[in-house]
């Protein structure tokens, strides 16, 4: 049995996304009562779930259409790896039509639009090197992170608390959402002003943090070590998390879970995320939510012997730096209706 990904309404009904005036989709009013055929990707290779509506000439949906490089599926084990990074992917283009923001594929924007890009290491040529990163809107992803057990070695080897692919997708669009929400959207100097001057050189400020490592006391103003090495990289360990807290929040809404804990001084705290924190104006109620149901899920996931849900402590400088980026994304959505 296969099942197609379409959203609901108000009223119950199923129908296409309406993606308002994002150019990534191709969505039309007439659609909505329409028929549906499979994404390619789906029809022909079985790695996506997604549906584009019968009556356009679109091969592709709204999260396959920026791919502009796929594995080698000549290679036993990619096609596998390579459905994996398409579902970590589906739950980003999930969020960022839920976010409204703007973006652009590729064929209307070539030089910057977004694209997509899967490479292994295995099919590099001689002296090429394959890693997960952006430029210029083209985000590549290192498929072979796709097997667990090679991630797990390069997040023991890189000394960190976290490394999934969803997160992997996270930090990289956070790059390309800079150029397009901070460098192209007027807002360098607020940027700066908690962030840093990200005109410092990278390739040297990145030398540096894999030489010297973190500062001492990079936890007080920092979400991850990384993020201390470069402005570039704080932006975007922070998008990823932001990313993290309201897809999370949201999940916790549609199971109605709720949070009450007495504090040791008597005062008690809650967790009650009965919102969509995908369109909550203020930031505030969610990171209200977030810090006491981490810490729950964090004592669960002990009790069954696992690693935290959510490795990380927010100080008050990271917190100002997500409510930032709150305020950008819902500054943008405004803008784009």
């Amino acid at each position: 049995m296969r099942l197609a990904a379409l959203v609901q309404t108000e009223e119950g009904l199923w129908q296409e996304p309406d993606y308002g005036d994002c150019p990534l989709p191709s969505a039309t009013a007439d659609s909505v009562s329409g028929a549906y055929r499979q994404c390619s990707n789906y029809a022909h290779y079985d790695v996506c779930n997604w549906m584009v509506p019968a009556h356009t000439d679109q091969a592709f949906c709204a999260a396959c259409r920026p791919n502009q490089v796929i594995p080698n599926l000549d290679r036993p084990g990619n096609l596998d790896k390579w459905y994996r990074i398409e579902r970590a992917k589906r739950r980003l283009i999930y969020a960022l039509l839920n976010l409204g923001l703007p973006m652009q594929t590729r064929d209307l924007n070539p030089s910057g639009g977004l694209g997509f890009a899967f490479l292994s290491k295995l099919d590099a040529a001689p002296g090429e090197i394959v890693t997960t990163g952006h430029a210029n809107g083209l985000i590549t992803i290192n498929i072979d992170e796709a097997d667990p057990s090679l991630r797990e070695r390069m997040r023991l080897d890189m000394d960190e608390k976290y490394r999934t692919l969803v997160g992997h997708w996270r930090h990289e669009i956070g790059h390309y959402f800079w150029d397009v929400l901070i460098r192209d959207g007027g807002r360098l100097d607020s940027f700066r002003a908690l962030f840093g001057d990200e005109q410092v050189s990278y390739s040297q400020a990145l030398d540096e943090h894999y030489e010297k490592g973190a500062p001492a006391d990079w936890q007080d103003a920092f979400i991850s070590s990384y993020a201390a090495s470069h402005p570039w990289e704080d932006w975007a360990e922070t998008w990823a998390h932001y990313l993290h807290i309201v897809d999370t929040l949201e999940t916790g809404e549609h199971f109605g879970i709720a949070i009450e804990r007495r504090m040791p001084d008597g005062t008690v705290q809650r967790a009650e995320p009965d919102y969509d924190p995908y369109d909550t104006e203020q930031f505030q109620p969610i990171i209200d939510d977030w810090l006491p149901l981490t810490f729950a899920l964090n004592s669960i996931n002990r009790s069954m012997g696992l690693a935290d849900l959510y490795p990380f402590v927010l100080w008050q400088p990271v917190i100002d730096k997500l409510a930032f980026i709150h305020r950008v994304v819902r500054q943008s959505r405004i803008a784009t209706g």
